[in-house]
């Protein structure tokens, strides 16, 4: 028993080490609020050392449920961010990227889909306002996310507009377009659930059945849709890879640039070598559509 308390103490202090030497690599800005009706509409930004300009928004979320947790906790090793890996998102940082972590609003609180649509909308307004601030350039600026984050990171992706000039609200005149999407395993299409009444499962999905379209990215794709990175298993029995399938179809008919990696026997999420295959091609779309070309040499 000794030696194992012993061990413990001595894994606790190796893992404290390493997280305090890997967050004096990065300048975090916890916790700042981009609205004001419920404490979880905050992101969280780290900026990188060397920052090339650009930025990555990762929406954190999971069966549209959010939750806060202090991103110096994250650099342990095997640990992870709420619903998205924080070593996915490491990556991005050693190559430059300021990225924005960013919360909304809960379905667990019984808040619905279009409030948390709503909150992704309002999060890239205040990025975009405050981009000189943080240091970034709002027109290089991308969207991620996993599962229902990928689902609003292609909300943004369709549905980005140039803002409200007659708008009272500073922010509402601020655009919320985004340059560039990668969205892991995303459902693209909510209309289905609503058919057969799957989306009763998750708290955020119970609004009215007729507006299931207007939260569909598949129905929203138009030519001015951002290049859209499409990651997804073909095992993947939560969200069916047909979903990214029928995104990647739709985009193509809109001549938007799209592309899907499929990794063949991956369900909801990857791990190993399916990982890191989807960390590269996430990280040369991000490369490709928000680095000059000089840059990515």
């Amino acid at each position: 028993m000794k030696l194992m308390r012993v061990l413990f103490i001595v894994c606790a202090a190796w893992c404290l080490a390493i997280t305090a030497k890997a967050a004096e690599k990065f300048e975090i800005i916890a916790d700042v609020a981009y609205d004001h009706k419920d404490d979880l509409q905050s992101l969280d930004v780290v900026k990188p050392p060397h920052a090339n300009g650009a930025a990555v928004v990762c929406f954190c979320s999971g069966f549209w449920h959010s939750c806060r947790q202090p991103p110096e906790a994250t650099l342990v090793a095997g640990a992870s961010y709420p619903y998205f890996g924080w070593f996915e998102c490491r990556a991005l940082l050693d190559k430059g990227f300021t990225l924005f972590l960013v919360r909304h609003r809960t379905g667990e609180k019984k808040h619905l889909l279009p409030e948390i649509v709503d909150d992704v909308h309002r999060s890239l307004r205040f990025i975009r306002y405050n981009a000189k601030r943080y240091g970034v350039d709002p027109e290089r600026l991308g969207v991620t996310g996993c599962s229902s984050g990928g689902h609003l990171a292609l909300m943004a992706a369709t549905t980005g507009d140039d803002g409200d000039p007659k708008a009272k609200d500073e922010l509402l005149r601020t655009g919320d377009r985004v340059a560039v999407a990668v969205a892991y395993m995303p459902p693209t299409d909510l209309r289905p659930w609503f058919l057969t009444n799957e989306h009763n499962h998750w708290e955020a999905l119970r609004f009215d059945a007729r507006l299931a379209g207007a939260y569909s990215p598949l129905a929203l794709v138009t030519p001015k849709t951002a290049p859209t990175l499409l990651i997804h298993g073909d095992k993947d029995f939560g969200v069916p890879f047909q979903l990214s399938q029928k995104m990647l179809a739709e985009c193509q008919r809109q001549h938007v640039p799209c592309e899907l990696l499929l990794i063949k026997g991956a369900g909801h999420g990857f791990a190993g070598a399916d990982r890191k295959q989807a960390e590269v091609a996430r990280d040369a779309w991000f490369v490709k559509y928000l680095l000059p070309a000089k840059a990515q040499k």
